[in-house]
């Protein structure tokens, strides 16, 4: 089944990456033109095999609707021709990326019963991207630790194939590894800051004070920094003392590697709710960064970076095998419930 691969994040070329190694030769890839996804590409060799690649722009900041409907014209474009050449796009995955759902759904063709379009998701609050996958989508994709009282009924609405998985994205393309005990003077910490014009930015972001990391060796993974070698994010992680972020997937990928990690967001997440419930080292703030509450949230996370060695390895669910099977397994609706 000739699949088009949908990378809208760099977090989502992470998470497709065992995906892409069993793609077909005859697959494409769909990337939306960020820096750090372009970086992750670039250095891919020997981790993803050679595919047809198109890159389309991100519909954020200034006449997004514009740019939305550019990027589905553009994409419906790539799709008529690749029928035309009697190489049909048979299915679409995609994480959070509804644009290219549509832009398949929308040519006539495509809306026989054995063409498919995948909407993956664990973001309960991104309600655009949900209502226009509704119209679009086949299959959906969403975690058990899902929570349905921040998704604005997306759930309780579908009506077509729902698929649970048991385990946070991280679990999926991370790797569970050994963690020195042994914390650094000054500690060394990974901060990153988000530029601010990601599609929740504006409802969940909150200012870094840069006094929080005062007098500790930081090293800084933001969006507009970037990191010389991507594809060792998870190694980063895993060896630093401590994380300080705005970024909810880069929390969520620090406390599953063991380490200690102060968000700094409004953000509300199912997945955040789950590791906090699993007794993951994950200190959050959200509000804005001064008062005693403040200082004492500060307090406890840099205490908990000497008391790593207190705890307990968290369960790593074989959710991998699960993902990778909706895709490729020949009876993938083992996995799968349907509403």
């Amino acid at each position: 089944m000739r699949t088009c691969w949908v990378l809208d994040h760099p977090a989502h070329v992470r998470l497709m990456l065992p995906l892409l190694q069993k793609s077909g030769t005859r697959d494409l890839i769909i990337a939306s033109n960020r820096a750090e996804i372009r970086q992750l590409l670039a250095t891919a060799e020997g981790l993803l095999p050679t595919r047809e690649l198109h890159w389309v722009e991100r519909p954020v900041g200034r006449y997004k609707v514009v740019k939305a409907w550019m990027r589905i014209r553009k994409v419906k474009a790539i799709f008529r021709r690749a029928a035309k050449n009697n190489m049909p796009v048979k299915r679409v995955v995609g994480v959070g990326a509804p644009l290219e759902l549509i832009a398949h759904q929308s040519l006539r063709h495509h809306r026989h019963s054995s063409f498919e379009r995948w909407y993956i998701t664990d973001t309960e609050v991104n309600h655009v991207a949900h209502r226009l996958a509704k119209k679009a989508a086949t299959d959906v994709v969403v975690p058990t630790h899902w929570d349905a009282s921040l998704d604005g009924s997306f759930i309780t609405q579908w009506s077509g194939r729902l698929h649970r998985l048991d385990g946070l994205h991280g679990h999926i393309h991370l790797t569970p590894q050994l963690k020195s005990r042994t914390i650094r003077h000054p500690p060394a910490l990974l901060v990153r800051r988000l530029q601010g014009d990601g599609i929740h930015d504006s409802d969940e972001m909150l200012p870094l004070d840069e006094e929080t990391w005062a007098d500790c060796d930081v090293t800084f993974v933001d969006e507009f920094n970037g990191i010389d070698e991507p594809w060792k994010l998870d190694s980063m992680l895993s060896s630093a003392d401590g994380v300080i972020t705005q970024s909810v997937t880069m929390a969520s990928e620090a406390v599953i590697l063991g380490t200690p990690t102060l968000l700094v967001s409004k953000a509300q997440r199912g997945f955040l709710d789950r590791l906090e419930r699993e007794g993951a080292p994950l200190f959050r703030w959200q509000s804005e960064c001064k008062g005693d509450a403040w200082e004492d949230v500060k307090a406890q996370f840099f205490a908990g970076l000497h008391l790593t060695d207190a705890l307990e390895e968290m369960e790593w669910p074989d959710v991998k095998e699960a993902f990778v099977n909706l895709f490729f397994d020949s009876s993938p609706m083992q996995n799968t419930l349907h509403q």
